[in-house]
């Protein structure tokens, strides 16, 4: 019985270090250090966000929807902007105030064709000389009405959204993409854009590039 349990043990660890291992991804070129040491200022692009649902509710407006991701999309880089400008002194590089950002690629009429533009050509736009790319795709899982109840009678809440944030850091001299990184993403009933960049960046903080 002792020997079963043990296996068990063991073989529950595995499945946990290789989940864990499959939900995370980095990818760096091989001369990166090198070409980050020529960075002064990068630029956070807004989010590139999509959601979608585990069942699809009553009513569902695809405009609506739109709507809303682009809404996130503006959080969340407002919220990586907030981030990194409060631990500004822990990074070799400073980064773009995200509303001249958005102004900028407005007044160049790139704010809504980012996804059909050259990393280099915003960049020159932008006059950095590296952009933060992020997409965030979620599925709705959960109710939140249901997982505000639990938060409130049973002190915790549950997650109400699972996926999958990406980040891309690209060069601004040539539009290569230097550095990625991906990791799987559970979202509580009350997570707002700042807590999610929090957590965020706790999971990347040890592979974020521009760490001093």
């Amino acid at each position: 019985m002792r020997k079963f349990i043990l296996l068990a043990v063991l073989f529950l660890s595995v499945s946990i270090i290789s989940f864990s291992q499959a939900s995370k991804q980095t990818y760096e070129v091989a001369n990166l250090k090198s070409l980050l040491s020529q960075h002064k200022i990068v630029a956070i692009l807004p989010f590139r966000v999509t959601i979608s649902y585990k069942h699809m509710p009553k009513g569902f407006d695809a405009e609506g929807n739109k709507a809303e991701e682009a809404k996130e999309g503006i959080n969340m880089q407002e919220g990586l902007y907030t981030f990194l400008l409060r631990k500004s002194k822990s990074y070799t590089v400073s980064f773009q105030d995200a509303e001249t950002t958005n102004i900028l690629l407005k007044k160049a009429g790139l704010f809504d064709k980012l996804d059909i533009t050259l990393k280099d050509s915003i960049c020159k736009v932008l006059n950095v000389d590296g952009i933060i790319g992020c997409n965030y795709e979620y599925e709705k899982t959960g109710s939140e009405a249901g997982a505000i109840a639990s938060s409130v009678l049973l002190g915790f809440g549950g997650h109400v959204a699972t996926g999958t944030l990406t980040m891309h850091l690209y060069n601004g001299k040539d539009g290569t993409l230097l550095w990625r990184f991906a990791k799987e993403m559970n979202e509580g009933a009350f997570t707002s854009a700042n807590d999610m960049m929090e957590r965020m960046m706790r999971k990347v903080s040890r592979n974020f590039p521009y760490e001093k």
